[in-house]
């Protein structure tokens, strides 16, 4: 009889627990929903003032959310800074970290870009949108030999793709690789028949 006691406690409790956090999570997804609308708008701040009384500093959408409306606020260090406790939160998180690149780029820190980049290859090596741009970055410090492995990845996924064989085709033309070079140009010319920038590179590629 004590043990039934204790079980019908113990029952009448976790009930308790659970209809108070989906009372919670109800309000948690009406402020979301309320966010949403407001964004739409784009009336950042009030999105933002929206979600910021349900704030705690380990939950990883809330501030994935804020550091997103931030950035469209155009207020990148506060972007930065929440995109960056989201990746924290959540290390392998590969949204986490394109999402931190946004405002990364437009404060102009390319070196932290580059290593997000480089923290995504370790998670996903064969993300074509991280070697390609990692590549890019690279390619415009004219390091074009480590260039060349990048936009080689994107090019092994994607043959016909005419931004790897593009970009691919001039880091291996600063390299000194003319007949890889020329063979990459090729390829981007016929994607896209008569551009100036492939057709210039061939033209390079085969002096």
């Amino acid at each position: 009889m004590e043990f039934l006691k204790r079980y019908v406690i113990f029952a009448v409790f976790s009930f308790s627990l659970f209809e108070v956090k989906a009372q919670t999570n109800a309000t948690l997804q009406k402020a979301f929903q309320n966010s949403y609308t407001e964004e739409s708008k784009k009336n950042y701040s009030e999105a933002i003032n929206d979600i910021m009384p349900f704030y705690a500093e380990g939950n990883y959408e809330i501030n994935l959310r804020i550091a997103w409306l931030y950035y469209l606020a155009k207020n990148y260090s506060a972007s930065q800074n929440y995109y960056t406790r989201a990746v924290n939160i959540r290390p392998n998180s590969v949204e986490a970290k394109f999402g931190l690149i946004k405002p990364l780029s437009l404060l102009s820190s390319w070196d932290r870009v580059t290593e997000q980049y480089n923290n995504i290859l370790k998670i996903d090596p064969q993300n074509t949108q991280a070697n390609y741009w990692a590549g890019v970055i690279v390619y415009n410090k004219k390091q074009y030999a480590s260039a060349a492995k990048y936009f080689a990845k994107v090019v092994g996924l994607y043959p016909f793709d005419y931004d790897g064989n593009h970009m691919l085709g001039w880091s291996l033309l600063f390299s000194g690789r003319k007949a890889e070079a020329k063979g990459c140009f090729e390829r981007a010319l016929l994607i896209k028949p008569g551009d100036t920038s492939s057709t210039d590179g061939l033209n390079r590629s085969s002096k």
